[in-house]
């Protein structure tokens, strides 16, 4: 039984490794962050509010975890470049990357105006796209493998009602994530989209009116919202070489069943 457990255990160790969360002060990526500290990594938190990131890294703390906060600005080249080199310079590599920085609107479609649609996408997929291009260069050029892991939705999928530019974007972080993924399999850098179903966080709160919260109760078998904690075990799957050394170019989906419901 003792080494199944250690087995087990080793499967999903990031003892050594560092993860950076663009988006980490936020729930879901918070969580998700605290659960690869809980699997040894050194965890950076990136965001742009420090006083967001405090809660988290005090729980990584008492747990006996490594984190840090940086600011960045998520959606703007310069910055994600020096967030770069100041991980290097201060953990000396980096091996994960998340990028879960994002925004949602419900404007009707006739209303959406160029400058929040412009704001939308910048932060959901430009966001992503630089986040992979600065970091990915580093992890390919490195010759090391390493695992990216960016945020998808299940709007991505099927869009969702009302959410338009959302659903683009997020639409075009799944594909963008095939993309990569082909591309850098041969250097073993790896490129997944974990795609939550619906879990109550900041940016979607202002689209749960009490109709919409029964109508997607109605589309999930499951009958509530998922918690960010649940999160955590498709992170490190993702993450860990261990574990998930052979997964590239998936979409994982942890919606207590939203996708596989009809009628």
């Amino acid at each position: 039984m003792s080494n199944s457990s250690g087995y087990l255990a080793s499967l999903f160790n990031l003892t050594g490794k560092v993860a950076v969360v663009i988006g980490g002060t936020g729930e879901l990526c918070g969580a998700m962050a605290e659960g690869l500290a809980g699997a040894g990594a050194e965890v950076v938190l990136v965001g742009r509010n420090e006083e967001k990131a405090k809660p988290r890294l005090e729980r990584i703390a008492a747990a006996g975890g490594k984190g840090y906060f940086v600011s960045a600005e998520a959606s703007e080249k310069a910055p994600l470049q020096q967030l770069l080199a100041t991980v290097l310079q201060r953990s000396g590599r980096v091996d994960i990357v998340v990028n879960g920085a994002g925004t949602n609107s419900a404007t009707p479609f006739f209303d959406i105006a160029e400058d929040e649609f412009d704001r939308i996408v910048k932060l959901n997929y430009k966001g992503v796209f630089l986040g992979c291009q600065i970091f990915g260069k580093y992890l390919v050029d490195r010759g090391q493998g390493g695992s990216i892991i960016n945020l998808g939705s299940m709007s991505g999928i099927v869009p969702l009602s009302r959410v338009f530019t959302y659903s683009a974007t997020k639409a075009a972080v799944h594909n963008l994530s095939k993309n990569l993924a082909r591309e850098w399999a041969p250097h073993r850098v790896r490129v997944n989209t974990l795609v939550p179903g619906f879990f109550p966080a900041e940016q979607n709160k202002k689209i749960l009116s009490p109709e919409r919260v029964a109508s997607i109760m109605g589309h999930t078998p499951m009958k509530r919202f998922g918690e960010a904690r649940e999160l955590i075990g498709a992170t490190l799957l993702l993450a860990s070489d261990g574990a998930g050394g052979f997964i590239t170019g998936s979409e994982i989906v942890v919606d207590g069943g939203y996708h596989a419901m009809t009628i």
